[in-house]
């Protein structure tokens, strides 16, 4: 390990980073001194303008990606080696603002349905009935379920944060059954040894596994549960401010997004064209003229 990266490594570890953070630094710190062939210490502003570019015309990388390897530049100089970040030299690309993709409950039923195995089908339940990520489904335990207050403990969750969500009846029917059947012993799902959690990359392929056996044609992955789950009980008459609890969301503002995806709220106004006394369209003269 060289010095710069142990520097580095340190900081990250100092701050308590996520460990996927972490790697996402280091990692892009590796690939921007490869790229110049120079230790990051030795190269400047011109260096990181140049870098920026190459990811972006060059490997046409998306913006997200783009802007966390800057953000992995940002940090090394401005908080490893205590250098001035000029933060309006280096702009980071604008984000496209898409809306989430989400199942309807039918779809849901037949992706639940779907799932190859009692293990698959108990994730999926997991990830619906509680909105939770991936990333803290793997790290559940058996002691996380409390079957009394009918609540699921997410420990250390995005930003190192705790949570409750309550527990669905009908998931602890499920849970119960394939406590019985597996037997884990440390991790609710883990990996093929006992003692480790399953990775998120094996509850991906679980998902896109039941979603192709239910034939939905849509890009289905298991954040997309997270933002059925939030859309659904949006729709159902939960408030925004319980959903961003349930959901560990730090803003609102990331809450909100679910207002244009509930059929609720979206057809809670009467349309304004629907209140005019226009002529009834069989009543309308046709027009002579093609349309082009």
């Amino acid at each position: 390990m060289t010095h710069l990266r142990k520097m580095m490594l340190e900081e990250l570890q100092r701050r308590n980073y996520a460990q996927s953070t972490v790697d996402a630094y280091i990692s892009a710190m590796q690939e921007f001194a490869g790229y110049f062939k120079e230790p990051p210490d030795r190269l400047g502003p011109e260096h990181v303008r140049r870098f920026q570019l190459h990811l972006i015309q060059d490997r046409k990388l998306a913006p997200k990606t783009v802007q966390v390897r800057m953000a992995a530049l940002q940090f090394f100089y401005a908080r490893t080696l205590k250098r001035p970040w000029p933060r309006h030299e280096f702009s980071y690309p604008r984000l496209p603002v898409r809306l989430p993709t989400i199942l309807s409950p039918e779809e849901a039923t037949r992706l639940i349905d779907s799932a190859a195995n009692l293990s698959h089908r108990a994730m999926l339940m997991t990830l619906y009935s509680t909105g939770m990520r991936r990333a803290e489904l793997v790290q559940l335990k058996a002691e996380d379920i409390d079957s009394q207050r009918m609540t699921i403990h997410i420990r250390q969750g995005k930003r190192k944060k705790d949570r409750f969500v309550p527990l669905s009846p009908k998931l602890l029917e499920t849970l119960r059954e394939y406590w019985r059947r597996v037997k884990p012993r440390t991790y609710l799902f883990p990996g093929q040894n006992g003692d480790v959690p399953l990775t998120t990359k094996a509850v991906w392929f679980a998902c896109r596994a039941a979603v192709r056996r239910a034939g939905i044609q849509k890009r289905i992955s298991p954040h997309s549960l997270r933002h059925s789950y939030a859309t659904h009980l949006l729709e159902s008459g939960a408030d925004l401010h319980t959903i961003q609890l349930l959901l560990g969301h730090a803003d609102i503002k990331d809450t909100t997004v679910y207002l244009h995806l509930s059929q609720r709220h979206l057809h809670a106004a009467t349309n304004p064209l629907d209140s005019l006394a226009v002529s009834d369209v069989a009543n309308v003269r046709p027009s002579r003229r093609k349309l082009r």
